[in-house]
């Protein structure tokens, strides 16, 4: 199995990479790879300064059949991409934050129902896109995760990659399951 990490110009990404290399094989790409170069069992969008950098992300996720992880930015790419809305957020830089899940799924799943997490609400999805549920919320942010219906696609607001988010390898673990399936 390899995921592709998309670096989307943000200060994590290897970061993100790094938490799942012990995991699974990874490997760390560029917004602008063509989707046609993509041969991967599943894709991160890392985060990264703003939607107008995406690059490729948003034809990734409406022409790749893999299951895909949006982290902070990734998860506002998704909800654009499929029809939701982005909007800065009342509380910006990066802060901890409580989330409290609402819908366990298959990347929440095993995680007590509410847990500390680091995370950046510069900006942040306000409205889900047709075919989403909201998964987690917290008191700065109504949706702090979130999944398309049917496919494999996962969005979370915090950096689960990070030292100070409680639960982050777990959530990683759980997407890759999702990736061997």
């Amino acid at each position: 199995m390899i995921i592709f990490v998309v670096n989307n110009y943000g200060q994590f990404n290897h970061l993100i990479r790094r938490s799942i290399k012990s995991l699974a094989e990874c490997r760390m790409i560029f917004n602008e790879t063509p989707a046609d170069q993509i041969e991967a069992d599943g894709l991160i969008l890392g985060g990264g300064p703003s939607l107008d950098r995406a690059g490729n992300c948003a034809e990734y996720l409406r022409d790749l059949d893999v299951p895909v992880l949006g982290i902070c930015l990734g998860m506002q790419i998704a909800a654009e991409t499929f029809g939701g809305r982005v909007e800065h957020g009342a509380v910006g830089g990066y802060a901890e934050v409580q989330v409290e899940i609402q819908e366990e799924d298959d990347i929440l799943r095993g995680l007590p129902k509410t847990f500390k997490t680091w995370a950046s609400h510069a900006d942040q999805v306000v409205e889900l896109p047709p075919d989403f549920e909201a998964l987690a919320r917290s008191k700065v942010c109504e949706i702090e995760a979130m999944r398309h219906r049917s496919r494999p696609i996962y969005g979370v607001q915090w950096h689960p990659e990070v030292v100070q988010t409680e639960f982050g390898t777990e959530v990683m673990e759980n997407f890759l399951k999702v990736c061997r399936r």
